[in-house]
């Protein structure tokens, strides 16, 4: 059995008024494949300050974001073997 691995770095930025966090969610895989995805929170001016529901909000649109992205790509991926084997026939 093989085991692979594939490691998702995510990295948390906030503006300086903590207003806006931004998240970065970077998937490597094994055989060098590179994935990104980058999200958003933006806090309401009249809500307290809670660092801690713009790092959750941003990260989990980002890596709601990756995982769609990586979703399509395998769909696309099937469909090009799927189109390449008929066109083979």
């Amino acid at each position: 059995m093989q085991t692979k691995q594939w490691n998702v770095e995510i990295s948390i930025t906030e503006d300086d008024n903590d207003d806006v966090t931004t998240a970065r969610a970077v998937l490597l895989a094994d055989d060098g494949t590179r994935h990104e995805s980058v999200a958003h929170a933006r806090r309401n001016p009249s809500d307290q300050a809670v660092p801690d529901i713009g790092d959750e909000l941003a990260v989990g649109r980002a890596l709601s974001d990756l995982s769609a992205k990586l979703l399509e790509d395998g769909a696309e991926d099937v469909a090009r073997l799927a189109g390449a084997g008929s066109a083979s026939r």
